[in-house]
């Protein structure tokens, strides 16, 4: 019997609401807790589900303020990926479950944009590019091991059933690795999370509680040395046994524990669905009749609902999380996209024009062969009085450092190709059109995931558009010698994109420590556009500033939204936030700075659909559920800066975080027990190192 793990790559997600298991005084109810986790979505851009997996989520916090954890549910499929098998299925004896999470980040170089991607040869190696490790005073193998999470596997079976990734379960005999019980800043980091069975003995796999913490002043949004925290990834294993005898099957698949994703009904342009598609399709053989033997086939028939639809819509919904009007100028246009007709083919190839090719190679700094790099271009015209820019309006890949620069994002190459036979009338517009061969489970995971740009990313970065990394289309390649680190324990310095597969926690070992850190300058980017190999200056004093002239763009707006509508819409609601709906403000007003974000990230809003599944099908996306008793409001006369009293009658709203607790616990009872949590987290003050890089990538602290 053929039997699949489907997601083939499941996503998981942070949250600081508590899973503990809940004793039960009647069997036949679960002992875990479903109502403070939900469940990932299973379509791109769906809604998580409750915890208990009925219907879309209601409430993505507890009424503590804090975020519901977002677990995996992996399930079982016949080969046919219709047909489920569980414990309830006659044939089945048992299913078995061991999962390896791990965080590999303190161990690994320190994060440098696009230095280190092989897929730039090997002259671009960490090694040849002399990029330091994160805490480089560790310098043996052995040392270096000792700074990775590592609690090793856990394996878990039968109905109704939990075990955590605790100091007190490690299995017997596996050299399991943590980080200090006790640190100088933050939250030290105990468990990367657990894992549930659900009635009918599925798999949920739920991540940390968003715990980071270190022993030295924060640096930059890259993080600093001493510091963990509790994203991860790793290997899914399942064990089937049949009550005919038969042999035992075993199964595998991967999970990634990202950060929250705050606008879940918002889809980044090119997701890591698309990047895992379009490595599926130029290196694995996904659809040889799209591209076969290094070359595209330029009969392939697009349909406009499969590969142009999704492109149109996403950068539609961009304006909920962001401002770009040309982007919506762009996918507003006067003619029918759907339209395959000769008569509308000028129309088509504007909008198709209108889209940069990718660079074949990132420039690097000091090439002065003057050749041309589509990324570099924003305009697509140049002439007096006509010019527009290019799409999509996001960053590149490196748009922050002068080495492998790409400025501006290009949809991958299989993005482009489907747009090409769009624009050129090779396609159909039928609503029934053939499904390529990806489970829409697998790409209904990470298609809600960040594909491009990756500078790193949000979940992970750039190495995933590397093909060495994959068994098949969607299926991670995982590290053959596996019971060398069962014995011996992870290997922290192995690069898994030189071959050989994966161990737990390569995957998300490149991002930033802590998160959070990234998440909030990881937001807009000032882009120069005129210099081709340089995307910085320096200073009189040393720092680093974008070369101008320069244009305001995007990284990556779905998963940290910048411009957002406020959705209260009851008096109390905006007495607390001092907005009222339909004003577009901040997203992360009232955050200051990376290291408020480490500490109150569980105190952002999520952007949800209020006329989701309507009638009329218009979408209207607001920001609910923000902690807004946190935040203190004043208004700043223009006058008190400007000196002039004619300025008095103009004010600036400005948002902070009273740094008195005691009077924040004093608002309400959802103060007070944000405080109270963080108390009992025993949060400890972060500082920052005196002269540390604490500007926003985009070199400017203005946060309009």
């Amino acid at each position: 019997m053929a039997l699949q793990i489907h997601p083939s790559v499941g996503v998981a997600r942070l949250g600081n609401s508590p899973i503990n298991a809940v004793p039960s005084p009647v069997i036949a109810v679960s002992p875990n807790d479903p109502s403070n986790i939900c469940l990932s979505p299973d379509t791109i851009g769906g809604l998580p589900f409750n915890g208990d997996g009925n219907g879309p989520i209601v409430k993505f916090k507890d009424d503590a303020g804090r975020i519901k954890r977002q677990g995996q549910l992996f399930r079982v499929f016949k080969d046919n990926g219709i047909d489920e098998l569980t414990l309830d299925s006659p044939e089945v004896a048992s299913m078995e479950w061991t999962v390896h999470l791990a965080n590999k980040k303190a161990a690994w170089y320190q994060y440098s944009e696009l230095q280190g991607n092989l897929l730039y040869g090997q002259e671009n190696s960490y090694q040849n590019q002399n990029i330091p490790f994160r805490n480089p005073e560790m310098v043996t193998e052995a040392q270096r091991q000792t700074l990775i999470v590592d609690p090793g596997p856990r394996t878990i079976s039968g109905r109704d059933s939990s075990v955590g990734f605790d100091k007190d379960n490690v299995p017997a005999g596996y050299p399991a690795q943590y980080p200090p019980d006790t640190v100088q800043y933050g939250v030290a980091v105990k468990t990367l999370g657990a894992l549930w069975t659900d009635k009918s003995g599925r798999l949920i796999v739920l991540g940390g509680s968003g715990c980071a913490g270190g022993n030295l002043p924060l640096t930059s949004y890259g993080g600093s040395s001493t510091w963990h925290d509790d994203i991860s990834d790793g290997p899914v294993y399942c064990t089937i046994t049949f009550n005919d005898g038969s042999p035992a099957v075993s199964l595998s698949a991967w999970v990634i524990v990202g950060s929250p994703d705050f606008a879940p009904e918002i889809v980044n342009i090119s997701t890591l669905s698309d990047t895992m598609f379009d490595v599926g399709v130029r290196n694995l053989n996904l659809v040889p009749q799209m591209y076969n033997n290094g070359i595209w086939n330029p009969q392939f028939k697009a349909n406009y609902y499969r590969d142009i639809f999704p492109i149109i819509d996403r950068m539609g919904r961009y304006q909920w999380v962001s401002n770009v009007q040309p982007m919506q100028a762009a996918v507003n246009g006067p003619f029918d996209y759907a339209d395959p007709s000769p008569e509308n083919k000028t129309n088509r190839m504007n909008f198709y024009n209108l889209f940069r090719q990718n660079d074949a190679e990132p420039p690097v700094k000091g090439n002065s062969s003057g050749q041309s790099y589509p990324q570099e271009q924003l305009f697509s015209s140049e002439e007096t009085g006509k010019m527009f820019p290019m799409m999509p309006l996001n960053s590149g890949s490196n748009s922050v450092s002068n080495t492998n620069i790409m400025k501006f994002m290009a949809l991958d190459e299989t993005q482009l190709f489907l747009l090409a036979q769009w624009a050129e009338g090779n396609f159909d517009n039928n609503r029934d059109y053939l499904p390529y061969p990806v489970h829409p489970l697998d790409a209904g995971s990470v298609g809600n995931c960040v594909g491009l740009p990756m500078c790193p990313g949000i979940e992970v970065t750039w190495s995933l558009q590397n093909p060495v990394l994959y068994a098949a289309p969607y299926v991670i390649q995982q590290y053959k010698d596996e019971a060398w680190y069962q014995a011996n324990g992870l290997t922290p310095s192995r690069d898994e994109c030189e071959g050989g597969g994966c161990e737990p926690g390569d995957l998300t070992k490149r991002m930033a420590c802590p998160w959070q850190a990234d998440f909030f300058q990881c937001t807009v980017q000032y882009i120069n556009f005129t210099d081709i190999y340089a995307n910085k200056a320096t200073l009189p004093d040393g720092s680093k500033a974008p070369l101008p002239p320069s244009y305001y763009s995007y990284w990556w707006p779905p998963q940290s939204p910048w411009d957002v509508l406020v959705g209260e819409f009851t008096a109390e609601g905006q007495a607390a936030t001092h907005v009222p709906p339909g004003e577009q403000m901040n997203y992360a007003r009232g955050i200051n700075s990376f290291v408020q974000m480490v500490e109150y990230w569980y105190a952002l809003g999520f952007l949800r659909d209020k006329n989701a599944n309507a009638e009329n099908g218009y979408p209207f996306i607001v920001e609910t559920e923000r902690n807004n008793d946190l935040f203190t409001y004043k208004e700043i006369h223009i006058g008190q800066i400007s000196g002039n009293v004619q300025d008095w009658d103009t004010t600036l709203p400005v948002f902070y975080i009273e740094p008195d607790k005691g009077k924040v616990k004093k608002r309400s009872l959802l103060a007070a027990n944000m405080v109270e949590h963080m108390e009992e987290a025993a949060f400890k003050a972060i500082e920052t190192l005196t002269g540390a890089a604490t500007l926003p990538r985009s070199g400017s602290r203005s946060r309009r």
